[in-house]
């Protein structure tokens, strides 16, 4: 009974990963997209992309770590 909740809440909150996945895709969007309205700011605006993925991808980890917590404890 315990195994299949730790199973179950670890799949539960590897959900976040998703959160992460379309976060980054919206970042990149808007760089492309900023890019193209205006190209003498491509170098500021990749620096707040780099910013956002970063960010971005750091909810994912910390996602995948509260998981393996869960199923490993």
């Amino acid at each position: 009974m315990l195994g299949a909740a730790k199973y179950i809440g670890s799949g539960i909150a590897t959900l976040a990963l998703a959160g992460a996945g379309i976060g980054v895709g919206i970042v990149f969007y808007a760089l492309i997209q900023g890019t193209s309205r205006n190209p003498s700011v491509k170098n500021q605006l990749f620096q707040y992309a780099v910013l956002g993925f970063a960010l971005a991808e750091a909810t994912g980890l910390f996602a995948l770590m509260v998981s393996f917590m869960i199923l490993f404890s």
